[in-house]
C-alpha cells in the first residue's frame, strides 16, 4: 500500500508559460505537471511561475508568480522569490520566443541571481542559430543548468557536437502523448456529424510555418480518387500571429479552398479545442497530415498526439517528424510538395493492409511514451541526487562547459 505523506519532500517551480495560455509549451507543463504529482504520490508539490501574454489571464492557485515577458525588473524579483521560497528544484520551459530581448536573453537576468538547482527542457534546439545572440542565450540557460532534457536524439547530438554541452548534463526524455484507446473511427465520425466520410485531420494553432496550403494543394488529387474526403483544419490562429498580422494566413487558406472548388471537402473549426473534444478529433480522423515547411523543428506536440492515438500519419520530413514516423510508423514527403502528399495519401487509402500496419505500429510506439512514463522520468530527474547542489551560476554564464569563447566562434562559423 502506497502511503501518503501529509508534507510534500520536495517542492518544484515551473517556469513556463501555462493554461489558460493558449500554447503548446503551456498545455505541456500543465501535462507535466500533472503527471509528475501523479508519479510522485505525495513527494511533489508543483507551483508556476507564469510567463505572462498581457492578456489579462486568470490562472488557478498553482500559479504563485508571474513574469511579463519584456518587464526585466519581473525577471529579477522572481530570482528573488525563489531563493526565498522552500523551492528545491526549478524547472524551466525553454523556448526562444517565450522570454523577453533578443534570443530569450533577459532569462538570463533570473538564472543569474537564482540559487536553486535547474533543470531546464528544451523545446527547441538551433543546428543554424542565424543570429549571435540566440546562439548565445541558448549557451548561458545550459550553463545555468544541473540537467538539460531534451526530447529526441538528434537534439542530444546537436547539443553535443554543436554547443559542446557535456553529454553527463544532458537526459532523453520524449514529448508525452495521451494515453488514448486505439479506436474504430467510425464512432467518432457519427459523433461529430461526418458519418460514411473519410478525415484527414490537422491540428495545432495556425500559422505559416504550417504549410496548409501545401495540403490544400494536393487535395484535388486524392478527392478525385476518393470523393467523400473531408480535410478538417482544427485550431484558430495562433495569438502571436493573430496579434502582428490578424486573420490573413486563414483568409489565403480559405481563398485556396474556393479557387480549387474544395469547399464541401475542407472544414476550418477556427478554435482552440480542449482535449476532450481534441481526442474526439483524434478518434474521427483516418489519416493524419503535419505539412509543415521547416525542417528544423525538433518537437511537435501535436503529432507525437497522433502516433499515439495510433493514426497513420504523413508528413514533411522535419526533425521531430524523422524520428517519430522512422520505422514504418508514417510516410514522409518532402517539403512544399503537395504532389507527393496526394500519392501517399492515395496509396494509403487505397491498401488496407499497408494502412492497418501504420496505424499499428504507430501505436505500439507511443505506448512507450504516454504522459504517465513521462511523468515518472520527471519525478526520477527532480528527485535525484544529481541536481540536489545549485551551479555557482556567475560564473558559469558566458563560459559554461567546453562552451568557451573560441568554441561559440565555432558555433557561428558552422552555423
Amino acid at each position: 500500500m502506497i502511503k501518503i505523506l501529509e508534507e510534500p519532500r520536495k517542492k518544484v517551480a515551473f517556469i513556463s508559460s501555462y493554461t489558460p495560455r493558449r500554447c503548446g509549451i503551456a498545455t505541456f507543463t500543465s501535462d507535466l505537471i500533472e503527471n509528475v504529482d501523479s508519479a510522485g504520490h505525495g513527494w511533489f508539490k508543483s507551483m508556476v511561475v507564469a510567463m505572462d501574454s498581457g492578456e489579462g489571464m486568470e490562472y488557478d492557485e498553482t500559479v504563485k508568480l508571474r513574469i511579463r515577458k519584456d518587464v526585466k525588473d519581473d525577471y529579477i524579483n522572481a530570482a528573488e522569490c525563489l531563493n526565498a521560497s522552500n523551492v528545491d528544484v526549478v524547472s524551466i520551459q525553454h523556448e526562444f520566443g517565450l522570454f523577453g530581448g533578443e534570443g530569450g536573453w533577459y532569462l538570463r537576468l533570473l538564472l543569474e541571481r537564482l540559487n536553486k538547482p535547474v533543470v531546464t527542457t528544451l523545446h527547441t534546439v538551433l543546428e543554424k542559430s542565424g543570429a549571435k545572440e540566440y546562439c548565445d542565450s541558448l549557451v548561458d540557460v545550459c550553463g545555468a543548468s544541473n540537467k538539460i532534457v531534451v526530447m529526441n536524439e538528434r537534439g542530444v547530438g546537436m547539443l553535443r557536437n554543436i554547443y559542446g554541452i557535456s553529454e553527463k548534463k544532458i537526459m532523453l526524455i520524449p514529448h508525452g502523448i495521451p494515453d488514448l484507446p486505439f479506436v474504430d473511427s467510425n464512432k467518432y465520425k457519427s459523433k461529430l456529424g461526418i458519418a460514411g466520410r473519410t478525415v484527414i485531420l490537422t491540428f495545432g494553432l495556425l500559422s505559416k510555418s504550417k504549410g496548409i496550403e501545401v495540403m490544400l494543394r494536393a487535395l484535388p488529387k486524392i478527392v478525385k480518387k476518393h470523393p467523400k474526403i473531408v480535410y478538417i483544419i482544427l485550431g484558430k490562429t495562433h495569438p502571436e500571429v493573430l496579434r502582428r498580422e490578424g486573420q490573413s494566413y486563414k483568409l489565403k487558406l480559405e481563398k485556396i479552398v474556393k479557387d480549387l472548388g474544395l469547399q464541401r471537402n475542407v472544414i476550418f473549426y477556427d478554435r482552440f479545442v480542449e482535449d476532450e473534444l481534441l481526442h474526439e478529433f483524434l478518434g474521427a480522423a483516418d489519416i493524419y497530415v503535419t505539412p509543415y515547411l521547416n525542417k528544423e523543428q525538433l518537437t511537435s506536440g501535436t503529432l507525437a498526439f497522433a502516433v499515439g492515438a495510433g493514426k497513420a500519419v504523413v508528413s514533411t520530413a522535419y526533425w521531430a517528424a524523422e524520428e517519430l514516423l522512422a520505422q514504418g510508423r508514417g510516410r514522409l514527403v518532402r517539403f512544399n510538395d503537395s504532389q507527393g502528399i496526394a500519392k501517399s495519401i492515395v496509396e494509403i487509402l487505397g491498401n488496407n493492409s499497408l494502412f492497418n500496419r501504420m496505424k499499428k505500429r504507430a501505436y505500439e510506439y507511443g505506448r512507450l511514451r504516454t504522459w504517465p512514463k513521462i511523468g515518472h522520468a520527471y519525478w526520477n530527474l527532480f528527485k535525484s541526487q544529481e541536481i540536489t547542489i545549485p551551479i555557482p551560476v556567475r560564473s558559469t554564464i558566458g563560459s559554461q562547459d567546453e562552451t568557451t569563447p573560441a568554441r561559440r566562434q565555432m558555433i557561428y562559423q558552422t552555423a
